[in-house]
């Protein structure tokens, strides 16, 4: 399939904290993101989980429906017991068109809790990594004989968080198993999205685009914010997370990283809306990423 440009909708309502966008309906979301450019959206809460209700709300905007993040507890059951839990979202996805599944291990993540720093995020032992890799692919095995793709999502205040654990996890796992590259959580965690891009090119099935500004990042490390801290701004006019090119993140070389890259390419950058409009923050994340695939000649 060709590049094509979709939208995760925290933009205008977060998940972790639902409060925040909680009054946005889903019907502006939809509509604005179509305005900015948007082809396809990713699921958040306001979504609806029934195929035909969910077609039925897609379709006046002419949006396709991406995936839908999936909170995975591989480290406390096997992958027999996961399927179980997966499969409703599955069903849906596979319903939807969807050919990939945005896949996180959550059981002991603590992106959703404020009260806690990022210094206290979960680690993996070097001697668990072997059976949490075994259970992701047989996972990622059996999505993929049903036509969806597991895709990896390293995430902050997750065991997959950093270069070294992202390379832990990429030897742990076979070849089913692919990555979602996050330039936003790569570059936040340390890792450099441009070297990850072309380290694992032949696994990178999806792409989550979202920029960082470096003084806030910087400034969340120093006085060790919580990840909800961070993206909403605590004591800053903004947040960490922003639209491609509004940040530091480097588009171009990522893209040129990435020859042959076929698939989606998602904005997905929380802020809160009160402090930055999701049309007009849209619209500039959207101009940037033409403007880059066409730089890397992708498109």
């Amino acid at each position: 399939m060709p590049i094509r440009i979709g939208a995760n909708p925290i933009g205008w309502s977060n998940d972790d904290l639902q409060d925040i966008g909680g009054a946005t309906p889903l019907e502006t979301c939809l509509a604005e993101a179509r305005e900015a450019g948007f082809v396809g959206m990713e699921l958040g809460h306001k979504f609806p989980r029934e195929p035909k209700a969910l077609k039925a709300a897609l379709a006046p905007f002419g949006m396709a429906c991406i995936s839908g993040w999936y909170s995975a507890e591989l480290l406390k059951r096997d992958a027999e017991e996961e399927m179980k839990h997966l499969r409703p979202h599955l069903d849906l996805l596979k319903a939807m068109g969807s050919t990939v599944l945005v896949f996180a291990e959550t059981s002991n993540a603590i992106h959703g809790d404020r009260s806690k720093p990022l210094s206290q995020r979960p680690v993996m032992a070097p001697g668990d990594w072997a059976q949490f890799g075994r259970r992701i692919t047989e996972v990622a095995e059996r999505t993929l004989a049903e036509g969806v793709r597991l895709v990896y999502h390293h995430h902050m205040g997750t065991i997959v968080e950093s270069e070294a654990d992202i390379d832990a996890f990429m030897a742990a796992t076979g070849e089913a198993a692919h990555l979602l590259l996050d330039t936003g959580h790569a570059t936040w965690g340390g890792a450099d999205p441009v070297r990850l891009a072309g380290r694992y090119r032949a696994r990178i099935s999806h792409v989550h685009a979202k920029d960082v500004r470096k003084a806030v990042m910087e400034q969340a490390r120093a006085e060790d914010w919580s990840f909800l801290d961070a993206i909403l701004g605590k004591g800053t006019d903004l947040g960490v997370y922003t639209v491609p090119g509004d940040g530091m993140v480097d588009y171009p070389a990522v893209f040129k990283a990435l020859p042959g890259y076929s698939g989606w390419v998602v904005v997905e950058a929380e802020q809160d809306p009160e402090k930055a409009h999701p049309l007009t923050y849209a619209k500039k994340g959207v101009a940037h990423l033409e403007a880059s695939l066409k730089e890397a000649g992708l498109v």
